[in-house]
């Protein structure tokens, strides 16, 4: 841990928190505004003390090969990695194996509109996040990569299996977290200021994005016609969990939600002390808007000038005109009028198949099965492969 601060400026006060919510919220508030994530960067500190070159292929391995594979590792490698392996008493195989499949009951294109229309976007909306982007030098002109790499770690990670030790989304995603940990060190290194945003990637931050990858995206695509059960919420919720666990995010913030009410309980909280939409917030919501048009128009071979109108009244759906306005999201209206027919359809196919099991068996089959394809042409590095984070 590189140390805590008082309350942020650029955050709703604790008054605000505390009279919304009480005084365990204000206090947890308080503790995950200040707060990183201590394990992963102690690593970082720890990797530039021995020297990247060397430290590197150490972190790489350990990740990859897990602690038992190294001989003598570092203190605070090793600590981290002990964390990771240490599964939590809800993990067993039926949810490593099982548990994201209702992630495939729902298409390709459906998930990459929910991500970057709704998740991303969100996750953008954020000014302490876009304020690290633009302090690291990753704001726009990294938007496409920086979504290619998302997209990667999110379907390596959903596979069912993947998140088993030294399996490509339990490897991918303690590479994302190592890689949080390089780009606070970096973005405070470049004078990024805590008294004003809190604690660079802090666990409120953590805290919001999951929640943006969970209640946002499964609100999203039940607008797009492909809602989801009661059963099958609860079961991606605990899943979500343990990809909590190995990103490092607080077991207080997430653990124990179970279904999109009692996710948005607690989501109302991170959104109070989120502060205000700024410049950097809105270009980053075009640019990612951009970079989904261009990739729907290559998944679906949409025309390219229906995507981006498209795909603004989608966002306007999914997060209402006020947030739009403040990302500067244009209205759509025409674009509007024919969506709300084809999302009906949408939703009565969902409805037919559903009643179908056999359908809907083959469904999840055939979107698991394009899953695996996709990632198989996912060949490029991306910034969680090796690099800073090993």
């Amino acid at each position: 841990m590189i140390g805590h601060v008082d309350w942020p400026t650029g955050r709703a006060g604790r008054s605000t928190v505390l009279a919304q919510f009480g005084q365990a919220r204000a206090d947890l508030m308080q503790w995950a505004l200040t707060t990183g994530d201590e394990l992963a960067d102690a690593v970082v500190v720890e990797m530039h003390q021995i020297g990247m070159t060397q430290a590197r292929p150490v972190v790489s391995k350990g990740i990859r090969e897990g602690l038992a594979s190294l001989g003598n590792p570092p203190p605070a490698l090793e600590a981290l990695l002990r964390q990771a392996e240490g599964m939590p008493d809800y993990v067993d195989d039926e949810l490593l194996d099982r548990g994201p499949l209702p992630f495939y009951t729902s298409p390709l294109p459906v998930h990459i509109i929910a991500l970057n229309a709704g998740a991303l976007l969100r996750v953008y909306e954020s000014p302490s996040i876009s304020k690290v982007l633009t302090t690291t030098g990753r704001l726009v002109d990294a938007a496409q990569r920086r979504i290619q790499e998302t997209g990667v770690w999110l379907t390596q990670a959903m596979l069912p299996g993947g998140l088993r030790a030294g399996q490509p989304g339990y490897v991918a995603t303690l590479r994302v977290r190592v890689l949080h940990a390089h780009m606070r060190k970096l973005a405070l290194d470049r004078g990024y200021d805590i008294s004003v945003h809190g604690y660079p990637a802090n666990q409120v931050d953590l805290g919001r994005t999951w929640m943006d990858f969970t209640l946002t995206t499964y609100r999203a695509e039940e607008l797009l016609g492909f809602g989801l059960s009661t059963r099958e919420l609860a079961n991606l919720y605990r899943y979500w969990w343990y990809i909590a666990h190995l990103l490092g995010i607080d077991a207080r913030l997430v653990e124990g939600i179970a279904s999109n009410e009692a996710a948005a309980r607690l989501d109302a909280v991170f959104q109070t002390v989120t502060g205000p939409v700024t410049e950097d917030s809105a270009v980053l919501a075009d640019a990612t808007l951009a970079s989904v048009a261009a990739r729907l128009h290559e998944v679906l071979r949409a025309p390219r000038g229906l995507a981006r109108p498209a795909l603004n009244a989608i966002a306007r759906r999914i997060h209402g005109d006020s947030m739009c306005q403040d990302l500067r999201v244009p209205a759509a209206p025409v674009a509007d009028v024919w969506l709300g027919p084809v999302l009906s359809g949408l939703t009565l196919a969902r409805d037919r198949r559903r009643r179908h099991a056999g359908r809907w068996q083959a469904a999840i089959d055939q979107n698991l099965a394009a899953t695996r394809a996709l990632l198989a042409r996912a060949d490029q590095p991306t910034a969680h492969q090796p690099g800073p984070a090993g």
